[in-house]
This record gives structure tokens, C-alpha cells and sequence, in this order.
């Protein structure tokens, strides 16, 4: 059965409401949790780009990518649970894994169920909860996994939205 139903989630899944790359964090995290990320992505049969300043180049230690200067090219990590779903991380800081997901790419129940699962994989893996807010409100989240529950539950109404 799936996590979450479409019907039941699907405003938080219009771009006109959420944004169209609604936010996604894991809060309380370190550099340990980032290499975990990377090696979950590493370890899936996920496509991955890493880039700095858009030049492609092979991924290196989480603890390299976080103790660059703060004025280094901006570092993108991009990956593809699934053809034609995109998730953009930026490890910018070893305090919070943090990346966007496009709500156009996932328009039906297998788009729902494509995202539960990313979510619930890295929630899994860092045995953390994983939040997505809409874009830009990051109080307020509206979904996201809990690894209390092992799955990813509504955080808000959806009906309110």
C-alpha cells in the first residue's frame, strides 16, 4: 500500500500552490549524515551528477565537499531516483541536508510514490526525519518521512493548502 495517497495529497503537489521546487531538509544533520547521502546515492542504481561551478567531475568525500571556502563555485549534486525525476542537492553546510525537488515531474500516484520512496530511502538510511515545505516557507512542513512510523505521513492538512 502506499504512503501516501494522490487524491489525498495532490495540492501539495501543484506547483502554483507549493511552488514548482517545493524544499526538502533533513535538519540536525553532520558531515557523517552527508557522506551517508552520498554513499546511498552511490550505492542506488539512481542516476548522479556532481558539479562545481557546473563543470562535472567525480564525487568526493562529503568532508571535502563541506570544508570548501565559503566563497568556492557552487556545488550541485543532482540525482535521478528515477528517469525524468530530479533531485538538486547543495551541500553547503554539514548542519542540514537540504535539496529541491521539481512537483512537475511527479503529477500522479507513481510520482507520489517515486518521491515517498526517495524520501523514505535517505530518511531510512540517516534514521532521521526527512521534511519537504513548500518553496521558500521552510517553517511549515507539509509531508515527509518519519522514521518513528517507517514511512512518510502528512504533516499538514492538505485541504488547507
Amino acid at each position: 500500500m502506499p504512503d501516501l495517497l494522490w487524491d489525498d495529497v495532490r495540492t501539495f503537489f501543484d506547483p502554483d500552490l507549493m511552488g514548482a521546487l517545493p524544499d526538502v531538509c533533513v535538519a540536525g544533520t553532520s558531515v557523517e549524515d552527508w557522506q551517508a547521502v552520498f554513499d546511498l546515492v552511490r550505492s542506488n542504481e539512481w542516476t548522479w551528477e556532481y558539479s562545481v561551478g557546473g563543470a562535472a567531475g567525480p564525487l568526493p568525500s562529503a568532508a571535502e565537499v563541506l570544508s570548501r571556502p565559503a566563497d568556492a563555485e557552487t556545488v550541485d549534486l543532482r540525482v535521478w531516483p528515477v528517469p525524468d525525476v530530479l533531485a538538486i542537492f547543495r551541500p553547503m553546510s554539514a548542519d542540514e541536508i537540504d535539496f529541491d525537488v521539481d512537483l512537475r515531474e511527479l503529477q500522479s500516484q507513481v510520482g507520489v510514490d517515486t518521491l515517498c520512496g526517495f524520501l523514505g530511502a535517505i530518511g531510512r538510511r540517516l534514521g532521521k526525519p526527512v521534511a519537504m515545505t513548500a518553496e521558500g516557507d521552510y517553517g511549515n512542513p507539509v509531508l515527509g518521512f518519519d522514521p518513528a512510523a517507517d514511512r512518510v505521513v502528512l504533516l499538514a492538512d492538505p485541504r488547507l493548502s
